[in-house]
């Protein structure tokens, strides 16, 4: 299986450089959307639901403190199999050209992370994980 990092790396190289809150939230749909489409999930690292969306924390610790991110050392591009990368690809075509704050309010607006925020209170911090089930349920019914 690919790690967060791997992926990172993969749309890194697909968009050469990106916020770190843009790359978070486009880590966060190949993994919903590989949920629905793959039925399995992308990458082992969790998804919490924090106040400005949902972030993997191994991710945000590797760029912490990074506003444009332009690689991923931790990760391989190679790491992902020909299915994996179509679905990051796809990810891209449809969410790729959004601004963070977008994709952030997109993710606001929507059940995982509505769902893993349910009792705290707005702009409160979470380490709320966000479920492969509650995306998987949320995602294919879209």
């Amino acid at each position: 299986m690919a790690s967060v990092f791997d992926v990172a790396a993969f749309i890194l190289k697909k968009k050469k450089a990106i916020t770190a809150m843009k790359l978070q939230k486009l880590v966060y749909y190949a993994q919903a959307w590989s949920l629905v489409w793959d039925e399995k999930p992308l990458f082992k690292e969790r998804i919490e639901a924090w106040a400005n969306g949902p972030v993997c924390p191994a991710l945000y610790a590797e760029h912490r403190g990074e506003f444009t991110v332009t690689e991923e050392p931790k990760g391989d591009a190679g790491n992902l199999k020909k299915a994996e990368r179509e679905t990051v690809e796809a990810v891209l075509r449809d969410y790729g050209d959004k601004s963070a704050i977008w994709l952030s309010e997109l993710t606001h607006k929507e059940d995982p992370w509505r769902d893993a925020r349910a009792n705290v209170p707005d702009g409160q911090r979470s380490s709320s994980v966000i479920t492969h089930a509650a995306m998987a349920e949320y995602y294919s019914g879209l």
